[in-house]
């Protein structure tokens, strides 16, 4: 009985230690990554030597990026948790949203639960592991002022549109009037969201223009999650080499290749859209150095100057552990890490085609230019209304379903 009584305070004590131990206080993290991560799995070899990552790989379940802050500190749902939010996940009204047939709304809705991939609720509270509160750093005033001017453009070309004027969710904040002089000049930051207007591909978003795939989540919008329509990555190791594929969204998949023979990155005038990658091995770990990237491209709102470090360790036959750390110090006010566990597809019944089947000749973005092109015609001529009455983006926004949004115990904003 005594020994029972001792190893029991022992554990207790242990439990208190850990949550004693801060993982981070001003952004330099006193426990090392290595502490955070789980264990490799030593026997799992490739036939010449190196850790083998090789497979298609997926999450069973969905954490939301960032920690409710109704939770704390915890870091793990409770089983009543878990089950309550997959029952108010699976009945969110606009999973199969129908407007009345012939409205906007109605088209904007087309895509309905058929479309959507959603799994379990997961046990963890949120991906972000550094800093502590789960929470991502905040923005400097630099990205935040962009963001301002880019949001006072789009709605100055959306305030004479049905969007205003209805008060749809996208007009929030702004009032419904004539039409803006602004509508007719550039844009006066590179946006990668699109405008209420079509005089160009720029006018589009990313995901419109097939461009939406970017590192490290996969894709625009997936915050590591599944996004609209799954998420997952095939890697393939070769001798001093290893490429992986990412497959996300409707068909964002793209390709990604890690070199391997120690070499530098690429002189920083050469920018990549997806950054130059380059890997070594840690012991049972392989790391990978990211920099490089093209101010085109989105990382939660860094751009050219983020600078990723990525860690895959094998943990078990059918698991995948991968920490990733972003740092920009012109865009976050410090890193912060996020962690995913991953589990192992069936090679043979999950084969899929490694194509980025969105494009396809990419039939949409030029069929909404030659509309447009035909919109402006019939202004001209006198038979058709002013393109910016009309709303092609930003429009017809459906709000989420009441019901979820008053019963969510996690609040508004937590409906992963």
């Amino acid at each position: 009985m005594r020994q029972i009584l001792i190893s029991v305070v022992a554990v207790l004590m242990a439990i208190v230690i850990f949550k004693l131990i801060p993982v981070s206080v001003t952004g330099q993290s006193p426990v090392s990554i290595a502490e955070l991560a789980s264990p490799a799995d030593t026997s799992l070899k490739t036939s010449w030597g190196d850790p083998d990552l090789q497979g298609i790989w997926t999450h069973d379940s969905e954490v939301p990026l960032q920690r409710p802050p109704a939770l704390g500190d915890r870091l793990y749902f409770t089983e009543e948790e878990i089950a309550e939010l997959d029952e108010l996940r699976a009945r969110r009204l606009d999973h199969d949203y129908r407007a009345p047939v012939g409205t906007p709304n109605d088209v904007s809705g087309a895509y309905n639960a058929v479309f959507h991939l959603r799994k379990p609720t997961g046990r963890r509270t949120s991906l972000i592991i550094d800093p502590p509160d789960g929470q991502m750093p905040a923005y400097l005033p630099r990205v935040l002022e962009e963001r301002a001017i880019l949001q006072e453009f789009r709605w100055a070309l959306l305030q004479a549109s049905p969007a205003c004027k209805n008060k749809e969710r996208s007009c929030d904040g702004h009032e419904y009037g004539p039409i803006s002089p602004r509508f007719d000049e550039p844009a006066p930051i590179y946006g990668r969201g699109g405008v209420n207007r079509s005089d160009g591909p720029e006018d589009h978003g990313m995901a419109t223009r097939c461009l939406a795939g970017f590192l490290p989540a996969g894709g625009e919008g997936t915050t590591f999650s599944s996004g609209q329509n799954g998420f997952s990555r095939l890697i393939v190791q070769t001798r001093g080499g290893i490429t992986m594929h990412y497959d996300t969204g409707q068909g964002q998949g793209w390709q990604r290749h890690i070199v391997m023979d120690g070499s530098p990155h690429l002189p920083d005038n050469v920018r990549q859209w997806w950054g130059d990658s380059r890997g070594h091995w840690e012991g049972d770990t392989l790391v990978i150095d990211v920099t490089n990237f093209s101010p085109k491209t989105s990382i939660f709102g860094g751009n050219e100057n983020v600078h990723l470090v990525e860690r895959f360790t094998r943990t078990g036959p059918e698991t995948l552990e991968y920490i990733v750390t972003m740092e920009d110090p012109t865009t976050w006010e410090r890193p912060w890490t996020v962690m995913v566990e991953y589990t192992k597809q069936d090679d043979k019944a999950n084969r899929f085609y490694i194509e980025p089947r969105c494009h396809e000749g990419n039939y949409g973005l030029p069929g909404l230019l030659a509309g447009a092109r035909a919109e402006d015609k019939a202004y001209a001529e006198g038979t058709g209304p002013h393109p910016a009455t009309i709303c092609t983006s930003g429009c017809s926004e459906k709000l989420e379903a009441p019901e979820f949004e008053t019963t969510n115990p996690l609040g508004s904003g937590y409906g992963y």
